[in-house]
């Protein structure tokens, strides 16, 4: 009876959940079952509970399962990988927290967050900067960009293991944004994190700081106009229901940064420790690849079902990165001088 309550319990905490998201209950319950492993977890001698709050449609978000049971099978069950997607554990800041104190050991954390932890994890949310899936790629691919990114966390017990994503942002508004004398006339959605929220401040954009489970009602009510977000999670989170226009910014990669905790992580034997890491290596990788390919898949699906997208003009996007000088100078000295000038030094090559 009591296994019974907890995944009844576990069921119904999805389905709230994935409303947040756009899903139904019907596709929350559907999914449920698919998501959950097909092995007994309960022998492991070793569990790794891994939160994020976005819903496993979303590539990124979905290689927290393919983690769990790559793991599970190549450390014949001594490791169990408990993902927990949907804000099963709390928003992004009470999971950040969780990982601090040691509640939980793991999360894929949105990059709009994940500055709170350092400030040179802000790097990848810059406009401008990592805006591309090459020039992701380039950056997670050289050791002096991503090293010091994965150590930036240390201090306050955090490494950073990997990156996926969720596509580019941009602009999906409740009418037509070409220009950004349109776009001064919505009021966009940005998440709770300082670096957006400088940068709306130097574009001269009006916006609103929500948390992600807020921002249906407040699109159906209006409140909100526009939503800061890439074209994968409107499509599948069902915000072109309502905000049926998008603009191509291509400002930054939505990026998920798997954070884990340093103490759990050396407290693991060496083979465990080495086969976990190579596992979340060749999963994040490959799942950025699948990333690629589901941008364009949900923008055409977007398409079809009547959703208008837009390409800004150069000399608009150009407008964009000159007002965002502020943002860089301001930035700069958290992140580091140097650091920022290397990175944005290398990444430029990649569109040469």
């Amino acid at each position: 009876m009591l296994r019974l309550f907890i995944s009844l319990l576990r069921t119904l905490t999805c389905a709230v959940f994935a409303l947040s998201f756009g899903i139904t209950p019907v596709q929350a319950n559907s999914g449920v079952s698919s998501w959950a492993p097909a092995f007994d977890p309960a022998g492991a001698q070793y569990t790794y509970i891994l939160s994020n709050v976005s819903h496993p449609a979303i590539e990124g978000v979905g290689v927290g399962y393919r983690i769990r049971d790559r793991v599970w099978q190549e450390t014949g069950g001594r490791l169990f990988v408990d993902f927990r997607p949907l804000s099963q554990l709390g928003g992004e800041k009470d999971v950040l927290r969780k990982l601090k104190m040691g509640a939980i050991q793991g999360v894929l954390c949105s990059s709009v967050a994940a500055a709170n932890i350092a400030p040179k994890l802000g790097i990848v949310n810059l406009p401008f900067v990592v805006d591309s899936f090459d020039k992701l790629e380039r950056f997670r691919s050289t050791p002096e960009l991503f090293e010091p990114f994965s150590t930036a966390g240390l201090s306050q017990g955090i490494r950073v293991l990997d990156l996926t994503g969720y596509g580019p942002y941009g602009w999906a508004t409740t009418t037509p944004v070409r220009t950004i004398a349109e776009a001064q006339k919505v009021n966009f959605r940005i998440a709770e994190a300082p670096v957006n929220t400088d940068l709306y401040k130097a574009w001269g954009l009006k916006f609103t700081v929500l948390p992600w489970p807020d921002v249906p009602q407040a699109l159906q009510t209006g409140v909100i106009t526009g939503l800061d977000h890439s074209p994968i999670v409107c499509n599948i989170t069902k915000k072109f229901d309502i905000a049926a226009y998008f603009t191509q910014v291509n400002y930054a990669q939505g990026l998920f940064v798997h954070m884990c905790s340093e103490r759990w992580l050396n407290k693991l034997p060496e083979d465990l420790r080495s086969t976990f890491l190579r596992i979340v290596a060749e999963e994040s990788a490959d799942t950025r690849q699948r990333t690629r390919l589901q941008q364009q898949e949900q923008i055409e699906a977007a398409q079809q079902n009547g959703v208008t997208f837009f390409s800004m003009d150069e000399a608009e996007k150009q407008t964009l990165v000159e007002r965002a000088a502020p943002v860089y100078k301001r930035w700069e000295q958290r992140i580091g001088v140097d650091y920022l000038a290397k990175v944005r030094a290398i990444l430029e090559k990649v569109d040469e």
